[in-house]
């Protein structure tokens, strides 16, 4: 149980690392894109960097980067929605757990259905 703890929190921080790490490369994209002409465009798509190499191959942005993040979106949504369902999940309730009140008022319903079943 220990081990599988230790794999979800992994699993969460790699998680969170990638994440933060697609939102840093489209932040620097718009960075470099908003507001250029197209003269300083060229120079940037001329450039040997991993944004210059972004910038000439849109297909290797989308496929590297930006579908892994929707990817990455889509799973976190579900898993969430999964997580909050089994947290909800009612629990039946005990005896125990009701007031005295509550005992009372059921007391009574018992009483009368047991009486409702005699006169039939």
């Amino acid at each position: 149980m220990k081990n599988k703890k230790l794999l979800w929190i992994a699993a969460i921080a790699l998680d969170v690392a990638v994440t933060v790490f697609l939102f840093v490369i489209h932040i620097i994209m718009l960075i470099n894109i908003v507001g250029k002409t197209p003269e300083e465009l060229q120079a940037l798509r001329s450039q040997d960097n991993l944004i210059g190499a972004l910038m000439r191959d849109n297909v290797l942005y989308l496929v590297g980067f930006v579908i892994p993040l929707f990817v990455i979106l889509v799973i976190n949504i579900v898993g969430l929605v999964f997580y909050v369902k089994k947290q909800t999940k009612k629990e039946p309730v005990q005896v125990n757990d009701l007031t005295d009140e509550q005992k009372e008022a059921l007391k009574r319903e018992l009483l009368q259905e047991l009486q409702g079943d005699k006169k039939e």
